[in-house]
């Protein structure tokens, strides 16, 4: 069956209007969540290996991709609540399987505790912890100051090396610096094709949520207690009944690797996690046979 890149659209309740696309047809369906500075077309290496008689749908979240951003967010919580409802418009048939790549991992997450009843199955795809991603304020010389989160989103809107490049980037259709951030985070193992990045490009310069996307990352705690960012836990994260696969690229600059291993270590018997020797943040990127493979083979579990 053929992709087709055309995006279609649905209206939610709450005024926001999500743009997706999709493959295949039949009982099972699997939502894919992208990540910052991306949309769902990134997936398209694993939409590609998946077979025809899953439907695969690749959302783009609010403020990215060509979904509406109606409304400014918070918390990756409203993300997860465009999703549910999204689910709901669709009629799609719950519980359902979901994947979050990145940050798009923590959106999984929340729906997957906030609305356990749509979820039976999450995979996490080189994600951010279930207890956040800190972006800290940095001294004189640019280093994080890892006792100093910042206090306010439009504090952390000005930090010198983390966002306020990024939104230069963004506001001056900055590409060829664009190109250079992925090949310094994302792609340190593998590259997609010219004709791949410049459709990933495309996708990534329609973001127009950065600030609130990256406050979201600092506030995001599912479990006890405080996190990075001195954040208390909302301790949902016990109310998720989903299995979960985690995914991690051990070559990953982004998301360290205690942070992976702390979100299944929290689920106990619920969770597994599977590590790709010679992969980076993207194993859709560097590793998308082998992705492939330990997704489907997890759905069929």
């Amino acid at each position: 069956m053929e992709i087709n890149l055309e995006k279609k659209f649905v209206s939610l309740s709450n005024g926001e209007k999500l743009a997706y696309v999709e493959k295949g047809e039949g009982e099972k369906t699997l939502l894919l969540i992208h990540g910052n500075m991306s949309s769902g077309i990134h997936y398209l290496p694993l939409i590609k290996r998946m077979p025809d008689d899953l439907r695969v749908i690749a959302v783009d979240l609010r403020g990215f991709g060509d979904s509406s951003y109606e409304k400014e967010f918070n918390h990756l919580d409203e993300l997860a609540e465009d999703v549910a409802l999204f689910i709901k418009e669709l009629g799609l048939k719950t519980p359902l399987a979901v994947a979050g790549w990145s940050a798009g991992g923590g959106v999984a997450m929340s729906l997957a505790s906030k609305h356990a009843d749509l979820v039976e199955k999450v995979i996490l795809i080189n994600s951010m912890s279930y207890r956040g991603l800190p972006i800290y304020e940095k001294d004189a010389t640019g280093q994080a100051v890892l006792t100093a989160p910042y206090k306010t989103k439009a504090e952390m809107a000005k930090d010198p090396i983390q966002v306020l490049p990024m939104l230069d980037a963004l506001k001056n259709n900055n590409v060829d610096f664009m190109k250079y951030i992925w090949n310094l985070t994302i792609y340190t193992v593998g590259k997609p094709s010219e004709e791949e990045n410049d459709l990933y490009m495309k996708e990534t310069f329609k973001q127009r949520c950065l600030v609130d996307l990256d406050w979201a990352l600092t506030q995001f705690n599912l479990g006890v207690g405080v996190n990075y960012s001195f954040i208390e836990g909302d301790k949902s994260i016990i109310n998720m009944k989903a299995k979960l696969l985690s995914i991690y690229g051990l070559n990953d600059v982004v998301v360290p690797e205690f942070m992976v291993r702390e979100t299944v270590g929290a689920l106990g018997k619920k969770a597994h996690l599977i590590t790709y020797k010679k992969c980076g943040h993207s194993p859709l990127v560097d590793k998308p046979d082998d992705l492939a493979k330990d997704v489907l083979a997890f759905l069929n579990e």
